[in-house]
């Protein structure tokens, strides 16, 4: 049975239904703080014409789950729920979903980053993008593993 707290999917998702299922029945909820990633159309100078995610099903969902409980224990939040897609996607399409429920807006738009930042640089999955110039895997950037450092975990991912 899937977690309520994270989805691996191939379809799209919708940010309204997945908002309201968040926040349904808790009225201690005063903000919720989302990000949805899209696919963009260019990557280091390339235009780019597709994507595809590939994920180890079962560890995949347990790295993330044990980031969520990392989030629940550093910031003061009330729900979380992470989706992200895997399979071929285009450009526009949505590929994350990372929502976060709080009283108050400060601790939710921080565990939102966190859990982006860390989702960005150690969650096992495997990118590759097709461009004029052929199919590439895409690593983590330096960048990514600076933001995750601002949190305090080392990033070891970039080269």
């Amino acid at each position: 049975m899937a977690s309520a707290r994270v989805r691996i999917q191939a379809g799209d998702f919708d940010l309204g239904a997945e908002v309201a299922a968040l926040r349904a029945g808790d009225a201690g909820v005063g903000a919720v703080c989302s990000f949805v990633g899209t696919v963009r159309d260019r990557s280091e100078g390339s235009a780019v014409s597709a994507m595809e995610l590939e994920h180890y099903p079962g560890m995949t969902e347990a790295s993330i789950e044990a980031m969520i409980d990392e989030a629940l224990r550093r910031f003061d939040i009330r729900a979380v729920r992470v989706i992200h897609r895997v399979g071929p996607l285009q450009p526009q399409d949505q590929i994350v979903l990372v929502a976060v429920t709080s009283a108050h807006r400060g601790q939710s738009f921080q565990a939102c980053e966190f859990l982006m930042d860390y989702l960005k640089t150690q969650a096992p999955f495997w990118k590759k993008e097709r461009t004029p110039e052929g199919e590439r895997w895409v690593d983590a950037r330096v960048s990514d593993d600076a933001a995750l450092a601002r949190w305090g975990i080392a990033g070891t991912n970039a080269g």
